[in-house]
């Protein structure tokens, strides 16, 4: 990744600490893993600005459902933004959030970050977490359940919390600016077991267990240092980062996610998605903010009204996906439209709260998933709901727009927020870095 920060902007960064021996040292087998999947990325090849070609694969190029063969399956894991942000969304996720167990050092997480680096790249490209292959006295470095696979477009995107920041590890002075927890916003029920954490793992790809093996091996390699603390499994996007991709719907059988941002608009991503020059942390530029709420939809309830207040709730035709003033999904809203002294889309619907044209411009990148938690022991109802992703600037941005939809929504008598996270999402890494690296100084 090229460094295009202007020399004479303000950095606050500071030195990175002399390192103790102690802190240096990293364990022969994640040694051997780092070094594995270095050989294993320089086999693969390295191109301009970092970005890893798979042999005869395209980069970039993330799950559009399509199949192909494994070396298509490739999305770029090194390149000036993490992969899985702007890159095409996958059908499947698999998100989870870490804590730093009592204990643990600095250099622990520093030596972890390098291992989880290695094993990340390694598995996007379809191969196995490197380490001692055939030791017989030791567990496998890789639990297995993806060989044979492809490489799914998986993409695997790591984020900080503000908790991370605090004195255990030395990070204050590093801390990005914006950074800090969510505070409540209306409506919110959150569960503290579901919400929060030290780090998170976003594992998105083709495959469900593409993604999951992703997770569990990273959950493996931090024994010692992180232990889970929630995660969450996804299946079917509800919104679109590419014109190339078709607005999926969610479980209330909606598309909501028409007037996403294009991930591949520059200048629209780094107006309202990339970290900037208006970051004093210079580390943290060219990454995001990574904001996710748990949101459970009353399925039941929902599936009880009428097909015209569902309608209404939304501001947009069911079978249509167009706005309730249009005739296409990709038509723009009318907001001004009236009928019989009444708004066309009325002024609680949620695409008129959410709308950039009502929010001072607003706007933010959806990558949310539906989920499933199965069934209500006791009502019997179905429980499930949307998975809520979102990157942007400042996470100021969902906080004033969530105050308006918390508030104001129609969509709140069929939904709940019930969990919330909140995480710095740092920029790509360039060739020969790592995570620990770029955290740490």
């Amino acid at each position: 990744m090229t460094d295009s920060t202007p020399d004479s902007a303000p950095d606050i960064t500071p030195e990175p600490d002399a390192r103790r021996p102690e802190q240096a040292a990293v364990s022969r087998r994640r040694l051997l893993g780092a070094v594995g999947a270095g050989a294993a990325v320089a086999g693969a090849a390295v191109g301009v600005g970092g970005t890893v070609l798979a042999g005869g694969g395209s980069s970039g190029s993330g799950g559009d459902g399509s199949g192909g063969a494994a070396g298509s399956q490739v999305v770029a894991f090194r390149d000036g933004h993490q992969a899985g942000i702007a890159t095409p969304s996958q059908d499947r996720l698999c998100f989870a959030a870490f804590d730093a167990v009592p204990g643990a050092t600095r250099a622990d997480l520093a030596d972890l970050l390098k291992t989880w680096t290695a094993a990340a790249e390694a598995m996007t490209l379809g191969r196995p977490v490197p380490g001692d292959a055939g030791d017989l006295n030791t567990p496998p470095d890789d639990t297995g359940e993806a060989v044979g696979l492809a490489p799914g477009h998986l993409t695997v995107t790591i984020g900080y919390g503000p908790s991370l920041f605090d004195g255990r590890f030395g990070l204050a002075a590093r801390r990005p600016s914006a950074l800090r927890t969510l505070p409540r916003l209306p409506r919110d029920e959150l569960d503290p077991a579901g919400s929060g954490g030290d780090l998170c793992v976003q594992a998105c790809a083709d495959d469900p267990q593409v993604a999951f093996h992703a997770v569990r091996n990273l959950r493996r390699l931090a024994f010692g240092t992180l232990a889970p603390r929630w995660m969450e499994l996804g299946f079917g996007r509800t919104s679109s980062t590419s014109p190339q991709q078709a607005t999926p719907r969610n479980l209330l059988g909606f598309k909501d996610g028409t007037r996403n941002i294009d991930g591949t608009d520059a200048s629209m991503m780094a107006e309202h998605v990339w970290i900037g020059d208006e970051e004093p942390q210079r580390w943290a530029r060219g990454g995001s903010y990574l904001v996710s709420r748990k949101i459970q939809m009353r399925l039941e309830q929902w599936d009880r009204d009428r097909l015209g207040d569902q309608q209404d709730v939304f501001g947009r035709f069911k079978s249509s996906g167009a706005p309730l003033t249009g005739k296409t999904e990709s038509d723009t809203p009318d907001f001004h439209a009236r009928s019989g002294g009444q708004y066309v889309i009325p002024a609680d619907a949620h695409i008129r709260l959410a709308a950039h044209e009502n929010n001072n411009g607003l706007r933010i990148l959806r990558r949310g998933y539906s989920y499933t938690d199965g069934i209500d022991p006791e009502t019997g109802d179905l429980l499930g709901g949307l998975f809520f992703v979102a990157f942007m600037k400042s996470p100021e941005q969902f906080v004033t727009l969530q105050r308006v939809l918390g508030a104001h929504d129609a969509l709140n008598e069929y939904i709940q927020h019930v969990g919330s996270g909140v995480f710095v999402a740092p920029p790509g890494l360039a060739a020969g870095q790592d995570w620990s690296g770029q955290l740490f100084g």
